[in-house]
């Protein structure tokens, strides 16, 4: 599980559409598609229904979601604290 395929599932779910998920993360849809499924194949679950309107979340992927942005979160944080130390603050 990579980092990019986290955010490429946290754009998904919070725009609801690869297409607009792709935009945000300056992708094509492809690529996002793969990230997504390579995602729920590693969680060996699928986290999104695909409508015609877009993607919708499961309950697998509603209690990934959560987990999800507290580790992107802890990421920035950690890239905010080397960035301190290493600039002398």
């Amino acid at each position: 599980m990579s980092l990019t395929h986290i955010q490429s599932f946290v754009a998904v779910a919070e725009e609801g559409h690869v297409g607009r998920a792709a935009r945000r993360l300056h992708l094509t849809q492809p690529p996002l598609s793969r990230h997504i499924l390579a995602l729920e194949d590693e969680l060996g679950t699928p986290l999104f229904e695909r409508t015609a309107r877009g993607m919708r979340l499961l309950p697998a992927g509603e209690a990934f979601l959560h987990h999800a942005r507290r580790i992107l979160a802890e990421v920035d944080a950690a890239v905010h604290t080397v960035r301190g130390v290493t600039s002398g603050h």
